[in-house]
C-alpha cells in the first residue's frame, strides 16, 4: 500500500472498493491533468456523494471549504475536472472491474447485519474487487475524455443574517421569508409544514 493511498484510506476510516476507485481516479489526474490544488485552480464536480469523493479531497486537495468541489446529485461515478489554469476540462467516468454476479453479491450484503460466514465472505470479495482496481490498467477501469465546460464559478463569501425564528446566524442568500420574518432554510420549511 503506498503511502498516498494510505493516507486517504486513514481519512476515509477504513479501505473499499469505493475509496480505491477515487484513488484511481485522482491518481490519474495528477499524472494527466493537473497537480493539485493549492486554492481553487483545479476544481472537481463529483456526480455521487460516496466514498471516492474522500480520495478527491485529500489528494487533489478539492474540497467544499474552498470551494472547488462541487456535488451534482446523479449517483454516477463520474467526475469532471476543470483546470483554471489551463481552461480545458476532464470527465472520467468509472467502469468498475466487477462482473454482475459479483455485483449482485457484493449489494446483497449492503445494509444488513450479517453472520460470521457471510461477514467473511463480503471481506474477500470486496479485497479482491480492491485488488482489482488498484492493479486494472486506466483504460480499462476509466472511460476518460477531454470536454469543454462553462469555467465554475469562484467560491463567494456572502454576508451573515440572524434568523428571526432560531437566532442563528445563516448565508443571507440562503435566507427565506415568511410571515413577514426573514428567516434561515431550516426554520422556513418547519413553518410551512406547520401550516399544513
Amino acid at each position: 500500500m503506498d503511502e498516498t493511498y494510505q493516507k486517504v484510506v486513514e481519512f476515509h476510516g477504513h479501505e473499499c472498493p469505493g475509496i480505491a476507485t477515487g484513488y484511481r481516479v485522482a491518481k490519474y489526474v495528477l499524472e494527466n491533468f493537473n497537480k493539485e490544488s493549492a486554492d481553487e485552480e483545479l476544481v472537481a464536480i463529483v456526480e455521487n456523494n460516496a466514498c471516492g469523493v474522500d480520495a478527491i479531497q485529500v489528494m487533489l486537495s478539492c474540497t467544499f471549504g474552498k470551494g472547488n468541489l462541487k456535488f451534482l446529485d446523479y449517483g454516477k461515478h463520474a467526475f469532471t475536472f476543470y483546470s483554471r489554469n489551463t481552461g480545458k476540462g476532464l470527465r472520467i467516468y468509472v467502469k468498475g472491474t466487477e462482473n454482475d454476479a459479483e455485483r449482485k453479491r457484493h449489494t446483497k450484503y449492503l445494509g444488513k447485519t450479517l453472520n460470521e460466514e457471510e461477514a467473511k465472505e463480503l471481506a474477500e470479495l470486496r479485497k479482491e474487487i480492491i485488488r482489482r482496481i488498484l492493479e486494472a490498467d486506466d483504460d480499462e477501469l476509466l472511460k476518460v475524455e477531454e470536454i469543454t465546460i462553462e469555467e465554475p464559478k469562484r467560491a463567494r463569501i456572502y454576508n451573515s443574517l440572524v434568523c428571526e425564528n432560531c437566532g442563528e446566524y445563516f448565508m443571507e442568500v440562503k435566507g427565506r421569508t415568511i410571515d413577514g420574518k426573514v428567516v434561515c432554510k431550516d426554520c422556513f420549511n418547519k413553518l410551512v409544514h406547520r401550516e399544513y
